[in-house]
């Protein structure tokens, strides 16, 4: 029986799940988005162009591949019409052959991310780091049940829908100082809802149950990380959705007993964008040129990301709601600048008790990392093959494999697809 398999990060995000879908593909025939919207970045490098992708599947350069936006995602008809005119510009591709919408999907309308805007700045010192794309607004009234879908726009009364929606919004803007101009704002959705009606809007549920019926390979394809779920991450924070393995279930329509393989990505370090907590933060000159060779700066916001040493009671929290049959590490070629590499492998709490549990008071919990020390690679990485992996590079992957009591079957040494080490 054909199964969905499921690709998701580990630690807060930003692991590269991007250059991952693009270098699996090949043995997929789906690749589907399931949750999260314009606040992912999946960002793929390959025959020296380079592109970063917020709602399309990273599929999308796979010709025979579809590529399925799943109901669990929520939808920004502006940004999806600006990244299909950019991706068909730079690539010279065809989405209206490969690219599929589920008409399940939440739609975000402008008012949203101003909403996301006003909270944000109500909340002070006390914010938690939004990328102001509307995304916690839109799942606020999907539960809420007064949200549009992408299947509404096949309405005839999707203008009025839109209108009680909006005034509902302008209501509660009513209580905050944004500026915008609404007349913008409103043409240029429409415009690109008109856009829109182009691509296959489909019932994705079908779709795809029909696929695993005829034997085909879907892959599904998280956003965010594990770390930032809005039931298991640090809350409050976290994201709107559930970025964990079970949201492929009800982001797609698949029952649990069509999942298959769980590949979990994370990055041979830790990074975190936002406000939040993170307990192996370095704030010293080693975070700081973590960052400069990780060029560890938000491919959505552009934000400066936040870095440290990897984290593995994150991790096997991570891996244990998730269900992870496969590791896959990122950026091993960063770490090529340290003499000496820090893994931290349990917490020192408050009281002076020594846990490798994520604490339910992440947020407020005073932690102090315990680390094990291990001897860098010190040498370049980038793009090496496999019988040329540096030995402490492989003593660092058996080490976190025996801790993570996980196969790691893929280092990546660099942004390129061809930078890839299958192991």
């Amino acid at each position: 029986m054909t199964k969905v398999d499921v690709l998701l990060g580990l630690q807060w995000g930003d692991e590269g799940k991007g250059k991952i879908v693009d270098v699996l593909a090949p043995k997929y025939d789906v690749v589907a988005r399931f949750q999260g919207g314009p606040n992912a970045g999946h960002t793929l490098e390959f025959d020296g162009k380079k592109h970063v992708l917020h709602q399309i599947p990273s599929g999308i350069f796979r010709e025979k591949t579809k590529n399925i936006i799943g109901n669990g995602v929520v939808l920004d008809p502006i940004v999806l019409k600006r990244e299909i005119e950019g991706v068909t510009a730079k690539f010279n591709l065809n989405l209206k052959e490969n690219l599929y919408i589920s008409k399940k999907a939440q739609l975000i309308i402008p008012t949203h991310r101003l909403l996301d805007q006003a909270y944000e700045t109500a909340k002070g010192v006390d914010k938690i780091g939004s990328t102001l794309k509307g995304i916690g607004p839109t799942y606020q009234d999907k539960i809420g049940r007064q949200g549009l879908r992408v299947g509404d726009i096949l309405s005839d009364k999707f203008k009025e829908k839109f209108k009680k929606l909006s005034d509902i919004h302008f209501a509660i803007l009513k209580e905050h100082v944004i500026e915008y101009n609404w007349q913008e704002l409103e043409a240029s959705f429409f415009e690109a809802v008109e856009f829109i009606k182009q691509f296959k809007l489909i019932e994705s549920e079908y779709v795809i149950n029909n696929e695993l019926n005829a034997g085909k390979t879907i892959l599904a394809e998280g956003a965010q990380g594990s770390l930032l779920d809005i039931d298991f991450g640090s809350y409050p924070f976290v994201t709107s959705s559930n970025t964990v393995s079970a949201g492929a279930c009800t982001g797609l329509g698949v029952a649990p007993s069509r999942i298959g393989e769980v590949y979990g990505i994370f990055k041979a370090y830790s990074t975190r964008v936002g406000s939040g907590p993170f307990p192996t933060e370095l704030l010293d000159q080693e975070g700081e040129s973590m960052r400069k060779e990780g060029n560890e700066f938000g491919s959505t916001t552009g934000r400066p990301r936040r870095c440290g040493w990897i984290d593995l009671p994150s991790l096997k929290y991570s891996i244990m709601i998730n269900g992870v049959t496969q590791l896959l590490m990122m950026k091993a070629d960063v770490l090529s600048i340290f003499s000496t590499i820090k893994i931290c492998t349990h917490y020192k709490l408050r009281d002076g008790s020594i846990s490798d549990t994520l604490p339910y008071e992440l947020v407020n919990e005073q932690i102090t990392p315990i680390y094990t020390e291990m001897k860098g690679w010190a040498c370049n990485v980038k793009g090496i093959l496999k019988q040329d992996m540096p030995k402490e590079l492989n003593d660092y992957i058996h080490f976190l494999e025996k801790e993570l009591n996980v196969p790691i079957t893929l280092v990546s040494t660099g942004p390129d697809r061809t930078e890839t080490i299958h192991r």
